[in-house]
């Protein structure tokens, strides 16, 4: 079952159009949001970087889209399917009309329930998507329903018998992974890209250097990170909301340590 604008209809009906904009010109924003428990975890963050989404795309808001509306809405739609621990897609969409100029600031919405699958993988094995790249605009910040450059590297990956790719920027400097933030870990020094390098704003990522912050003998810090940078790691882990934090083991033939990775992924899961 889906939820368009807050009705509920089997997932097999046909509800969008030749004049949706999300599939004419990627004119479309969305969250992935994890439910466990009948709770949804970090429902703040989610709505909020929701907002200031819609802000930058010019996107009109109701007075009507309030945290409890959102949060109300997911719930619905994973109770719907029949679930208590659900993947959930909430996409926000400008409404149908118009060429590159819309013809309204107005949204309509999409939520979409699954059953998700956390597992973390032992064997994880990564390498460099080369091919295209991350424009580091502000832009590329926010979850808009344009990936491409993600798909591509997802089908590298599969390709290759891999498990992710790090993306880089026309600056070929580290990014961010296919789905989620990366950090690097050398001795007690813990770094991630900075915003500025194109990554997305995670949720995740969000939490960990908080998390970490608070941690007295690591230092955190928001630094570019070139390829080379990865080879010479101890540690090197990728976080999202749906997994946490997935320890890599693998990069060009070099293991990798999981220690600081299980150790704050053991602070992770007390936030949930």
């Amino acid at each position: 079952m889906i939820n368009l604008n807050g009705t509920i209809y089997n997932k097999s009906k046909e509800i969008l159009n030749s004049n949706n904009r999300a599939f004419k010109y990627g004119d479309a924003l969305f969250e992935t949001i994890k439910v466990k428990d009948f709770k949804v975890y970090f429902v703040e963050d989610h709505y909020f970087r929701l907002m200031a989404s819609m802000r930058m795309l010019r996107m009109d808001i109701s007075i009507n889209f309030t945290i409890e509306f959102f949060e109300r809405e997911v719930l619905k739609t994973v109770e719907q399917n029949n679930l208590e621990d659900a993947r959930v897609r909430f996409t926000v969409f400008r409404k149908d009309g118009g060429l590159y100029k819309p013809l309204t600031n107005q949204v309509d919405y999409l939520i979409e329930a699954s059953e998700f699958n956390s597992i973390i993988k032992e064997d994880y094995e990564i390498d460099i998507f080369k091919d295209y790249y991350i424009y580091s605009g502000l832009l590329s910040t926010i979850k808009t329903t344009n990936k491409i450059t993600n798909v591509l590297a997802s089908i590298y990956a599969s390709e290759n018998k891999i498990d992710n790719c790090i993306l880089v920027n026309e600056k070929k400097q580290v990014v961010e992974a296919i789905n989620g933030n990366i950090f690097v870990v050398n001795g007690n020094l813990i770094k991630t890209p900075p915003i500025s390098e194109g990554c997305i704003k995670g949720i995740a990522r969000k939490k960990i250097i908080e998390i970490i912050s608070k941690i007295e003998k690591y230092t955190i810090e928001e630094a570019i990170i070139s390829p080379f940078e990865l080879q010479k790691a101890g540690e090197i882990f990728i976080t999202n909301v749906i997994i946490g934090i997935q320890p890599v083991l693998v990069y060009k033939k070099k293991l990798f340590r999981t220690d600081v990775s299980k150790e704050l992924t053991f602070e992770f899961n007390k936030l949930v």
